[in-house]
């Protein structure tokens, strides 16, 4: 077990929201050999998937139809919701759900920040969030898809203390675009990145963060996923940082698989 504990700041877990959660669940156990955890009647139908003997994710049923469906949220590690309220709001961001306990498995909050992408915040307690990386079926990597760039730096900077490395063009201004990209390092490690995706995406598609699943082999999955009644938005990419690729759900929720780069 490739062993993983989120540092503050850093991704520590991440969840859906489907519009068909029974059926989701049964979608990714197929994909990913994600066991579902009976849904949680004091939480909404809440559940965890459960991977190697340990959570990895979690589900919930839309609530309000009149709001979002069929999305993957991610959390990042706070030890002090209160303060992280007061960090988000000083970097220019606003927050969605304030702190509340989620009995005694730990506190969440749910910002917005600065460019406009949905973040949530997780400070553990009987719930330590997922605790693998880098394996089939666990966690490969977080990404926000910005559509103001340089808004997102700032705020993660500011609110989570962030150092950001920025490759590809190294933040020319005349290149914004699919090249211009920020390694989000919290420690001394990144474990998410911040993505222009101006013109990736069409105007009205706002900023968002992005999931990666590890997986042994992206062909295969990529072919699995289209049977299960999955839709395909970029099939296995060979890039530096992997091969990669982007899906949707049966029911429309975006998400992305990534297997390690040869050598690593």
């Amino acid at each position: 077990m490739a062993e993983y504990s989120a540092p503050l700041g850093a991704p520590i877990w991440f969840d859906l929201m489907s519009s068909e959660p029974d059926k989701a669940a049964e979608f990714y156990g197929a994909l990913f050999g994600w066991e579902a955890e009976d849904a949680n009647p004091d939480f909404g139908g809440y559940r965890n998937f459960v991977k190697n003997g340990h959570r990895v994710a979690g589900m919930g049923p839309v609530m309000d139809p009149n709001g979002p469906s069929d999305v993957w949220s991610v959390y990042l590690h706070t030890d002090d919701p209160d303060a992280t309220v007061k960090a988000v709001e000083a970097a220019g961001g606003s927050i969605m759900v304030p702190p509340m306990d989620v009995g005694d498995m730990g506190t969440m909050m749910v910002a917005v920040d600065t460019a406009g992408a949905v973040i949530g915040f997780w400070k553990p307690n009987t719930h330590p969030g997922f605790v693998e990386w880098g394996e089939h079926g666990t966690p490969y990597w977080f990404e926000c898809q910005s559509k103001d760039y340089a808004k997102s730096l700032e705020f993660y900077r500011s609110a989570i203390g962030a150092r950001i490395e920025e490759i590809g063009t190294g933040g020319d201004p005349d290149a914004i675009g699919p090249d211009h990209y920020g390694q989000v390092f919290v420690g001394e490690n990144s474990y998410s990145g911040i993505m222009d995706s101006v013109k990736l995406f069409p105007p009205e598609v706002p900023s968002f963060w992005q999931v990666y699943v590890c997986v042994d082999d992206v062909a295969a999955t990529v072919k699995q996923a289209e049977g299960l009644g999955a839709g395909v938005l970029m099939a296995g990419e060979e890039t530096p940082y992997g091969t990669l690729a982007a899906l949707t759900d049966p029911f429309g929720a975006v998400f992305c698989l990534g297997h390690p780069p040869a050598g690593m």
